[in-house]
């Protein structure tokens, strides 16, 4: 298989190969690419297997554009789609977890361990305290 043609549209990066086929896959599970400007997304080069990107140190396969169907949203994941004004980057760095690995639980793309679960259900919940805290008198 080869790339045919690669865009990114409406918060996905998409893949057209020669062999007719099309997919998709999240920038926010890939967080290198999710905050690169338009610029550095198009400065890539594709090898026999994905495509790479130097500058952003990121390298998607091919192979990772048509694996199975995506999974049905986690719970993590439905929560920050609910929540779309909650900064998930600031989140995961105030909890000390690494901002690319917050954003794959989010996707779907890793699991977290039910102690990594509570962490982040703890983190919310401290959130949501000192939110109802505030008052503007």
């Amino acid at each position: 298989m080869k790339a045919k043609k690669i865009w990114f549209e409406e918060g996905r990066i998409y893949l057209s190969t020669d062999d007719g086929r099309t997919s998709s896959l999240l920038l926010k599970a890939f967080p290198r690419l999710y905050n690169a400007t338009d610029e550095q997304r198009q400065n890539y080069t594709l090898s026999p297997f994905g495509i790479h990107w130097e500058e952003l140190d990121e390298d998607l396969s091919f192979e990772g554009f048509f694996a199975e169907d995506e999974k049905p949203k986690n719970e993590i994941a439905q929560i920050f789609d609910t929540l779309p004004e909650i900064n998930v980057n600031q989140l995961a760095r105030v909890m000390g977890i690494n901002q690319s690995l917050m954003a794959k639980y989010i996707c779907g793309v890793a699991t977290p361990s039910e102690s990594r679960r509570r962490e982040i259900e703890a983190a919310l919940h401290r959130l949501g305290h000192e939110l109802s805290t505030i008052s503007l008198r």
